[in-house]
């Protein structure tokens, strides 16, 4: 597969804040998280085909540090998105700008900031929690594995939420695949993807799928129609195709390959922060957090930031598979 350059990115739309997740749908939608800049709320917005901003904010019903992160669509148009703010949780954003709380503990114990939600096609939620220590920045460390994922059964339901997995390197994007028999997760810090047999009674063993390549500090993930999975890598800008034999295809890049050396040289001695997490933010792409496919043929590839104000957009050789949300 031929490695794409930057003269292959265009960007759509101005004026967005933190777009960390994006999600399109059949009917040509296009939906990105928007904070508001004071940090203290924010929701989503829609993206029209001219690039123009439809933003949706919680209104009422959030707490005060509301930071919307990783999120999913539901059937009844409203989004169920993950609360980065110390407060945590996942957050129910509906239609009219009201914010209800989806689950805000788990085996007793409050949910810190929660990273990513994610509505299977069966209507479990899988929630991801990246680490229990604040600020997060504690755990940007390779031997810190207090990452989890919840189940909930039921999301109007929060006695049917068990953690079903922990142990994680910085839990990230949590998502099934479209077979429906593996559930996949990506581990930021131990810098790894890895999944988990999907059972009656919760999920079987972990399992490696891969351990990026040097430079990959994974975020966010989509699955291709192929069977391979693409990877957004925080700090170096990269977005990495993860084939079905588990080899490794750098599919674009943006980054000062000095810059990167110095992030995994810290990562493996254990001063890594989060000025290495940032560096990418000044590059062209802003610290990509985030890709999905969209358009008819599901072979425009979008990628959120967590330093953009617009989604960096790109043609993909491969399309993507069709997310659960895809004829919402």
């Amino acid at each position: 597969m031929a490695t794409l350059t930057l003269d292959h990115v265009t960007f759509l739309g101005s004026g967005l804040r933190r777009p960390e997740c994006v999600a399109c749908t059949a009917a040509g939608a296009i939906w990105v998280s928007h904070a508001l800049p004071d940090g203290g709320g924010g929701g989503v917005a829609r993206l029209a085909a001219d690039g123009s901003v439809q933003p949706l904010l919680a209104r009422t019903g959030m707490p005060g540090d509301f930071m919307p992160n990783g999120w999913s669509m539901a059937p009844d148009g409203s989004f169920l998105i993950a609360n980065l703010g110390e407060s945590g949780g996942a957050w129910r954003l509906r239609p009219d700008g009201g914010c209800d709380p989806v689950l805000t503990e788990v085996d007793g114990q409050r949910l810190p900031s929660v990273n990513f939600v994610h509505r299977a096609e069966d209507g479990t939620v899988w929630i991801s929690v990246s680490t229990w220590r604040a600020p997060r920045d504690r755990a940007f460390h390779r031997d810190v594995a207090d990452g989890f994922v919840i189940r909930m059964a039921d999301a109007g339901d929060p006695a049917s939420a068990r953690i079903v997995a922990d142990g994680l390197g910085y839990a990230n994007e949590v998502k099934v695949d479209p077979s429906g028999a593996w559930l996949y997760a990506n581990e930021t810090m131990a810098r790894r993807i890895s999944r988990w047999k999907l059972t009656a009674g919760g999920l079987g063993p972990r399992e490696t799928v891969a351990e990026y390549v040097d430079g990959v500090f994974p975020d966010g993930f989509e699955f291709d129609a192929e069977g391979g999975i693409w990877c957004a890598s925080v700090l170096s800008n990269r977005v990495v195709r993860v084939a079905p034999d588990g080899s490794q295809t750098v599919i674009i890049e943006d980054c000062d390959p000095l810059e990167v050396e110095t992030g995994m040289r810290n990562w493996r001695d254990g001063t890594f922060t989060r000025a290495d997490m940032n560096v990418g933010a000044a590059r062209r792409l802003r610290n990509i957090a985030s890709i999905t496919f969209g358009g008819p043929d599901l072979k425009t590839a979008y990628l959120g930031s967590l330093a953009g104000d617009s989604l960096a957009t790109f043609r993909s050789p491969v399309a993507g598979a069709a997310p659960p949300h895809w004829k919402f």
